[in-house]
Parts: C-alpha cells; sequence; structure tokens
C-alpha cells in the first residue's frame, strides 16, 4: 500500500492569501503547510527582494497563528504548519515553535544549512584540486580563518569525529566535507535547543508554548499577542504582597 504525503509551501504573500492557504490546506487535508516569511527565499531571488517584500516572518506568523485558531474555533481541523523565514539559529527554532504552538510541528531552515554546505565544498576543493570544479570549490587555498583552526580536515571540522563514528572510518573517505561541515551545525542546533527547553523546563518539543515567550517590546506584544516582559506573570507575582 502506497501513501501520498501532501505538503504546500507559501511564501510572503499578503493575508488573502495566506488566510486562502490555511483554509484550503484544511479542506483539503493538506498533511504540512509551511509558511516562509520575509526576510527569505532562494537564491534565484535578488538579494534586495529576499530582504524586502513580502511581509516579515514574524508579522506573517503571528496572523497564521490566528487564523489557525478560527478554524479551530469552528472545529475545523487545523493542517500542521512549518515556519520558515531567515530562521537559522536554536533560539529562532524555539521562538518560531513557541510562537506557532500547538500548530506548528517543525521549522523550515533554508539558506543557514547552505552556508557550511558550501564552506565545506571550498575547503574540500583545497585538498582535492584534481575535483575541485565538481565541488564547485572556489578557493585556492585555505584562509587564515581556517587554517587558525588546523591544517589537516580532521583538525578543521568539528563534526570529523562524530561523522566517522557513524559511518566508519573506511566510509568517511566518500563523504563530502560539506556534509560533515552540516553535521556540525545540525549538532550544534540540537544542543543549544535542548539548552532553551532545559531551561524553560520542557523535555518535549511537542510542550513547547506559547507561554514560554514574553515580548521584548510594545510593538511586538501588539502584532503577536504575546504580553510585553513586565506584564506577563505580573498579576501572580502581586499575590505576595497580599499576604
Amino acid at each position: 500500500m502506497l501513501f501520498l504525503n501532501s505538503r504546500l509551501k507559501l511564501g510572503t504573500f499578503y493575508l488573502e492569501a495566506l488566510a486562502m492557504a490555511i483554509r484550503y490546506s484544511a479542506d483539503t487535508n493538506l498533511d504540512l503547510l509551511t509558511i516562509d516569511g520575509s526576510g527569505g527565499g532562494t537564491g534565484m531571488s535578488p538579494w534586495n527582494m529576499m530582504e524586502h517584500w513580502g511581509i516579515p516572518s514574524l508579522a506573517l506568523h503571528a496572523k497564521a497563528y490566528e487564523y489557525c485558531q478560527i478554524l479551530e474555533k469552528r472545529k475545523i481541523r487545523v493542517p500542521d504548519l512549518s515556519f520558515a523565514g531567515g530562521l537559522a539559529r536554536e533560539d529562532h527554532l524555539f521562538k518560531a515553535l513557541a510562537l506557532g504552538s500547538p500548530y506548528v510541528k517543525m521549522v523550515c531552515m533554508g539558506r543557514a544549512p547552505m552556508i557550511p554546505g558550501f564552506l565545506g565544498s571550498n575547503i574540500e576543493g583545497v585538498f582535492k584540486p584534481d575535483k575541485k570544479a565538481d565541488l564547485n570549490g572556489h578557493w585556492e587555498e585555505l584562509p587564515p580563518s581556517v587554517t587558525a583552526l588546523g591544517k589537516y580536515p580532521e583538525e578543521i571540522f568539528a563534526g570529523w569525529e562524530p561523522v566517522q563514528a557513524k559511518v566508519g572510518k573506511d566510509e568517511m573517505k566518500n563523504i563530502p566535507f560539506g556534509a560533515v561541515a552540516m553535521y556540525a551545525l545540525a549538532d550544534k542546533i540540537a544542543c543549544g535547543l535542548q539548552q532553551f527547553m532545559a531551561g524553560a523546563r520542557k523535555f518535549r518539543l511537542s510542550e513547547i508554548k506559547r507561554s514560554d515567550l514574553l515580548s521584548a517590546n510594545r510593538e511586538t506584544e501588539q502584532v503577536t499577542g504575546i504580553p510585553f516582559l513586565t506584564d506577563a506573570n505580573d498579576d501572580q507575582a502581586k499575590t505576595f504582597f497580599n499576604s
């Protein structure tokens, strides 16, 4: 038996398009809807367009949450969401999952993991000059920022030993340096996200909630509905002075 996994990615369009995508995804039982805010985009887009076209991620994602609430109140199945749009670090992942909870199940990252991939290709091209064209490497020699870490791949890449432990020493010669670099980024993000979750006393991704966030300014509070940092739990705090 075959199962079809249906997904849709939405760019940084206006709110009518956002509402249509969420409603149609619900009506067609779509498995996953990815909502990509600005800045973000692919390498096919001019840089200025990626940074300035469309609705910024925070505002777009806040509206997505609002529209999903409307569906839920009407007892209409809400599709699983994925948030994207300039997200690169572990704190970005935590905030995105919390802002869209409980509808957001994952976070999409585009350019961020591409960077270590390209970096690894440049480094590999130096060590394998005969394959540099195939690797799309652009360096003739390692820059000081890399040689400061080491002279050999085993010294340069923090993820070299863990990857080798997974695939075996013999297979390591077939692993692209870009893949090793991307592994290190994934490991760093995973560890950082675990630290944030531990600090919030959340030990499963599904336990991350909007109540784990505070707004650092009034504009963010207005856009997202997340309480300002000196308002959140203020009433509970004042109960300590009533006894």
